[in-house]
């Protein structure tokens, strides 16, 4: 396991985060749409994963309705010190006025709530889930300078904001004086690369770090699916995220010959090369079962060449899309000769 420092700070971080949103009693909020681990195999997943390397463990107030928080805080234990925990705020499990968002108010409620669950005095990283789009940019950032200073918080960072919105929110910071975020966390895949366009740019040049949700497209990487196949598992309930199906299958088919190639799984294939990805930083992986967090504990080992990172680069392209294409057209790229011409 490899360690990355986290953005601008001085974290360092396994490049293999243990994701929770499966940490869940039968019978759950999420059960139905992505399974329910209990705490018995919870707590069993925690351990291995630190067996593993993974020094960081991801989770949401919203996830399973709390249920998720306070597995892992159990799962962790007495491991709590040297481990970190990131959770996150802005989606609410009630419905008044003032339940959703990132309004001081909001903030000051659910980190209490946060630390309540988890049962520890402090967050490592603290996220703000959503681009919060009623509340100004100026409150959200002085309740979460007033939680670090306060020491119930230690890092902040951000979760499904924009590029624009990323770049606002850290001019904003440091105008104000206050904590920066430290860290984007967003989607990206082989089957959706739409990170490259914006995301990925803006982090790099602000110096964020990067969390990585849903590395394997909500299990459409994950090696079980196929154009025989394409109705089975956890997407016939869930179709999320959204994946282009004729090229997905078309990269699927690249993993798996990668995969042979290389004695691996199609899911390690997948998620070694985000590893290999410039700007990321660490890539989150969840399961239901045992087996499969032990198999995507694997992709750490995997090294994929120039060659094979060149095969799924060219499978999964994105679409050309202006602006992005104009300095590509001008060196007269043959992508673009037709139009350069």
């Amino acid at each position: 396991m490899k360690y990355k420092q986290l953005g601008h700070s001085g974290l360092y971080v396994s490049e293999l985060t243990l994701g929770t949103m499966t940490f869940d009693n039968e019978g759950g909020s999420y059960a139905d749409l992505i399974g329910a681990t209990g705490q018995e195999l919870a707590t069993r997943m925690v351990g291995l994963a630190i067996e593993a390397g993974v020094n960081i463990f991801d989770t949401a107030n919203v996830y399973s309705s709390g249920v998720s928080e306070e597995m892992l805080g159990k799962a962790l234990g007495n491991r709590r010190q040297g481990n970190l925990i990131a959770t996150k705020l802005y989606n609410t499990m009630t419905t008044g006025p003032n339940d959703l968002g990132t309004s001081r108010l909001a903030i000051m409620r659910e980190v209490e709530g946060s630390l309540k669950r988890l049962g520890t005095d402090y967050i490592d990283l603290y996220q703000v889930h959503n681009f919060d789009i009623t509340t100004p940019l100026e409150e959200t950032l002085r309740a979460l300078d007033d939680l670090v200073r306060q020491g119930k918080v230690r890092y902040i960072g951000l979760s499904n904001f924009a590029g624009w919105q990323i770049a606002k929110a850290d001019g904003m910071a440091r105008l104000l004086g206050t904590e920066r975020f430290v860290s984007a966390q967003s989607y990206y895949s082989l089957a959706g690369r739409e990170l490259e366009r914006e995301i990925i740019p803006a982090v790099r040049d602000l110096g964020l770090g990067t969390f990585i949700w849903s590395p394997l497209a909500g299990g459409f990487l994950s090696g079980k699916y196929t154009r025989d196949a394409e109705n089975s598992g956890r997407r016939a309930a869930f179709d999320f995220p959204p994946v282009a199906k004729e090229q997905g299958f078309d990269i699927i088919e690249t993993l798996a010959q990668i995969a042979e190639e290389k004695n691996a799984s199609v899911a390690q294939i997948a998620l070694a090369w985000l590893l290999h990805k410039p700007g990321v930083t660490s890539v989150i992986v969840g399961a239901r079962k045992e087996a499969q967090l032990v198999d995507n504990l694997g992709a750490a080992a995997i090294t994929l060449s120039d060659a094979e990172m060149d095969r799924l680069d060219q499978v999964s392209a994105l679409k050309p899309e202006y602006p992005g294409y104009l300095p590509v057209w001008w060196r007269g790229d043959t992508l673009f000769g037709q139009l350069h011409d």
